[in-house]
């Protein structure tokens, strides 16, 4: 309400950073277009579906992400999160 501060969570871990990230969604309509409006021009069209979800109202909610890459990293104590990534990136590999 006081439009300085958001409804989110971060779980930090020692060592490994943000493994858990949590935040809650945007339920007023009025409010969700002005920020749309705020953003820039087109942003509303492109996103009517989303906007339309809300139309009619929603209840509160909320979720959040869990870091699986940092969470195999924690639970096997390897100080560099590359040495428990399943399906490395890097320059050049996706073929486009």
């Amino acid at each position: 309400e006081d439009e300085e501060t958001v409804a989110a969570v971060d779980l930090l871990v020692p060592g490994i950073g943000e493994l858990i990230g949590g935040s809650a969604r945007e339920e007023r309509l009025g409010h969700l277009e002005r920020a749309m409006a705020a953003k820039g021009a087109g942003l509303a069209e492109d996103l009517w579906w989303y906007r339309e979800l809300r139309q009619y109202g929603t209840v509160p909610h909320a979720g959040f992400g869990l870091g699986f890459e940092r969470l195999v990293q924690m639970v096997t104590g390897l100080e560099n999160i590359r040495d428990v990534t399943a399906f490395p990136r890097y320059p050049g590999h996706a073929e486009f």
